[in-house]
């Protein structure tokens, strides 16, 4: 007989199956470029019939005991994913890794990508591939398809009472997406004959924690990986949050001091001040300065909508935001803030719609002083308990960035195993500032031996205008995946990506190409753009409390009913 956790667990992950990888919400196709290396290789058929997998004993591998819960087969009319018929597969990593598995019946061309989720996780498709519109492999059925839910259930932001527990932490923290390739692997070579030849992992946000994770600690899993917006300077991340909170909420009895009304205005200011191009996108926006105090109210003046003005209060909030959260000796706790231009993506993040309402920021740092930060639940604080100091900076840093943050800028092990990894970031994000990634960026680059050396495998592409994960005002459609796996198989690396803005009736309404850093697209005024060097990107330099280095990692693991946690990535 199962144990009583085991059976529950089954349980509920059915009902969670049943509701997102039936739902299409796993991944997402759109109109981009084919992939030309695994349109090339013949299909392999599977050496056992579906149904069988779900008698496998699974229990004695090794780090990732496993059950499966259900293997029925998908027709191809009925995948969301696309026209190509599957073995659906779900199943139960030790203690509570969810997991679900497309594996295809005739279309399998020797590959398995794994993707990512994003927030707190927690439901098994949760997330998508957001780049990777239009990508034929995965379209036609090339891929063999994971996803998990990070080792714990809930509801993305929702779901911070895993923190409180040690092994859903670390499975959350740096553990479950090892796991799951393991695990998926195992399956795909008893289910095909063979093992997979090429593996990839694609995520955003959570999701792009997760690659990095991947790419830092466990660096042979995957051969090609797509990292957008990734979130893995974790722990120090807490600190923007809660400083965007607290310069918006700082009116009277804590009401905010911007709401989503003054966003339009605002950002309109921002371009003129910025010179903003004809496509309505600050193009550079980390070379421009303007600064708010330009557009401040005279005394007695009331801002209108035909002239708009910020009062004392509203500058010192939006010089806040564009500064980024600091400590009491000035220093940057966080290594980004929000960039100029940026502004009409705040709405709901940043700023609340009225004076009274709240933000996802505000509920995100809630979450994690509350569940994540410390070893014990805090249920009485609010991100309004956050201290900016170098004490309380030092405090949570060492609590918390062994298990959950992926800042690691050495990855000569990922490199040297032929690894490709393309991370991409909208510029106008505000849920997770594009200047990290950027500083990250940097920090490889000079700890791999330079610019040349790291775009040998490493690319990072920013994507101006565009918000988190997609939407804003550029062109966010793009098909990195297509381009990770052309530079795995063929050598290729991308030298730019195109990037879309697709209508209601699927046609493509504006597109541009995007360049890696720290090149940028520049509108020509005929239509088309031009290749240019930014050089505030090129010349970046981001001084912050911490510091993106080797040898913080720590490991952690049960040892004769004791928590055991040691230095060392895995």
């Amino acid at each position: 007989m199962k144990p009583p956790l085991l059976r529950r667990a089954l349980a509920s992950l059915a009902a969670a199956v049943a509701l997102t990888l039936g739902t299409g919400t796993l991944l997402t196709g759109g109109s981009a470029q084919a992939g030309t290396a695994q349109a090339a290789t013949e299909a392999t058929a599977p050496v056992m019939d579906c149904a069988d997998i779900a008698a496998l004993d699974l229990s004695g591998i090794i780090g990732a005991p496993t059950q499966i819960a259900a293997a029925t087969e998908l027709s191809a009319h009925d995948n969301p994913l696309g026209d190509w018929a599957a073995c659906e597969v779900t199943g139960l990593i030790a203690p509570q890794i969810q997991f679900g598995l497309k594996l295809p019946m005739t279309t399998w061309q020797g590959s398995y990508l794994q993707v990512g989720c994003g927030g707190n996780c927690g439901v098994v498709g949760s997330g998508s591939a957001p780049a990777a519109d239009g990508c034929v492999p995965m379209t036609d059925g090339a891929f063999a398809v994971g996803t998990d839910n990070q080792g714990h259930f809930g509801t993305s932001m929702s779901s911070g009472l895993y923190g409180i527990d040690p092994t859903l932490k670390a499975d959350f923290g740096y553990k479950s997406e090892h796991q799951m390739a393991v695990v998926a692997k195992d399956i795909i070579e008893r289910f095909y004959g063979e093992s997979a030849g090429h593996s990839y992992y694609d995520g955003c946000s959570q999701g792009g924690h997760e690659a990095l994770t991947e790419a830092q600690r466990f660096p042979t899993d995957f051969d090609g990986i797509v990292a957008g917006a990734p979130a893995n300077n974790w722990t120090a991340h807490t600190f923007q949050h809660a400083w965007n909170a607290r310069a918006v909420f700082s009116g009277d009895d804590g009401e905010a001091t911007l709401t989503t009304a003054d966003l339009a205005p605002l950002h309109a200011a921002v371009l003129t001040g910025c010179d903003a191009t004809d496509d309505g996108i600050v193009e550079d926006p980390i070379a421009c300065t303007w600064d708010p105090g330009s557009i401040q109210c005279a005394d007695g003046q009331t801002s209108t909508d035909d002239v708009f003005c910020l009062t004392e209060t509203q500058v010192t909030t939006v010089r806040e935001l564009y500064s980024g959260p600091l400590a009491e000796n000035g220093k940057l706790l966080y290594p980004g803030w929000q960039l100029r231009g940026s502004e009409l993506n705040w709405a709901g993040v940043i700023v609340p719609t009225t004076a009274t309402g709240s933000t996802s920021n505000k509920t995100n740092v809630d979450e994690r002083v509350r569940y994540l930060l410390y070893p014990e639940a805090h249920p009485e604080l609010s991100w309004d308990d956050v201290e900016f100091t170098t004490k309380n900076y030092k405090k949570l840093m060492k609590l918390n960035e062994g298990m959950m943050d992926a800042t690691d800028p050495d990855l000569s092990a990922f490199k040297a195993a032929g690894g490709k990894l393309l991370i991409w970031h909208g510029v106008a994000d505000p849920n997770i500032s594009s200047v990290a990634s950027m500083a990250y960026y940097k920090a490889v680059e000079k700890t791999m031996g330079g610019a040349d050396a790291t775009t040998d495998f490493a690319r990072l592409f920013l994507l101006p205008g565009v918000a988190h994960c997609g939407g804003g005002q550029g062109p966010h459609n793009i098909d990195a995946l297509t381009a990770v796996v052309d530079w795995v198989t063929e050598g290729t690396a991308p030298d730019s990506l195109v990037s879309e803005t697709v209508g209601s009736s699927g046609t493509v309404t504006a597109s541009r190409p995007v360049y890696p850093f720290p090149y940028i697209a520049v509108p020509d005024g005929n239509g088309d753009y031009t290749r240019q060097v930014s050089i505030a990107e090129r010349d970046l330099s981001v001084d912050y409390l911490g510091s993106f280095r080797s040898g913080y990692e720590t490991v952690s693991n049960w040892v004769h009913g004791q928590w055991v946690t040691t230095s060392g990535k895995s």
